[in-house]
């Protein structure tokens, strides 16, 4: 079945290309008895067209396209900006002092926890320490009687 259908699509391809060549072929005859019956440009001939380059020819230049001219777009928002002259004003303080405050009320429960088991596990490193010192010290106390 995949032979099958790999020699179809190989086929097809071959017919394909056929075509285009044959086309081709029929184009370029044309193209010769247009020159010999005195038509010395195609109809369908599309020169360069220069959009976004400045050619340093004048002959180029001449062929150059003008882009479509867009109109300046004004910002109405820009033009009046809101200045806050009264404290009062509620508008004012609906902006946050700082750009992280919301950042800094999310993670506030969980700073407090972590700050909760730092301190017990602080309390527990001098707790452990103290016990190592006593017991360095009554070793050595014991060594000196």
């Amino acid at each position: 079945m995949e032979d099958a259908a790999a020699r179809k699509a190989r086929l097809k391809a071959l017919r394909e290309a056929a075509e285009l060549s044959a086309r081709a072929e029929e184009e370029l005859e044309t193209g010769a008895r247009d020159e010999e019956n005195g038509a010395d440009e195609p109809e369908n001939e599309q020169g360069v067209r220069f959009r976004n380059y400045l050619p340093r020819d004048e002959e180029l230049q001449r062929q150059r396209e003008v882009g479509p001219i867009i109109p300046k777009f004004e910002d109405p928002v820009a033009k009046s900006p809101t200045e806050i002259d009264d404290p009062e004003d509620p508008l004012g303080s609906i902006a946050p002092k700082k750009p992280n405050w919301d950042l800094r009320r999310d993670v506030a429960k969980k700073l407090e926890k972590l700050e909760r088991r730092t301190q017990r596990a602080m309390v527990e490193l001098l707790q452990e320490e103290e016990k190592r010192r006593q017991a360095v010290s009554e070793d050595q106390q014991v060594v000196l009687q």
